[in-house]
């Protein structure tokens, strides 16, 4: 018997539905001692990790010369929303090459949705 069967997981209502390459706002529930606070975090989508309990993305941004990434759990309450900036246009399902680049080389071209496409017609 599987132990995450065991346990019924619910997704996140406040998490859109993520792909490599977007650009998204993280607002996620910091708890220091007694204390708690929200704190943003914005970045491009590097990696979706599917699966029932183990499920994650991470987000990659460099502040001051300096490349942070920070992964988070698609079912964890301590993620309080996940707002989508934009959409990137990739061909890959894990984006590690932006590591290497510099910040303006890692820049992404926008999809186009269908939705704008019609609009311009």
């Amino acid at each position: 018997m599987d132990v995450s069967s065991l346990i019924e997981l619910k997704a996140n209502p406040n998490i859109p539905e993520l792909a490599p390459g977007d650009t998204v706002r993280v607002s996620s529930r910091i708890i220091e001692g007694e204390k708690g606070r929200t704190q943003v975090f914005e970045g491009v989508v590097i990696k979706v990790r599917q699966g029932q309990a183990s499920a994650s993305f991470t987000v990659r941004r460099v502040a001051y010369g300096i490349g942070i990434e920070r992964t988070f759990p698609l079912h964890s309450p301590l993620v309080e929303k996940v707002e989508l900036v934009r959409r990137g246009k990739v061909r890959r399902a894990s984006l590690y090459y932006l590591r290497g680049l510099s910040v303006r080389a890692s820049r992404l071209k926008e999809r186009r949705e269908k939705e704008k496409e019609a609009a311009e017609e």
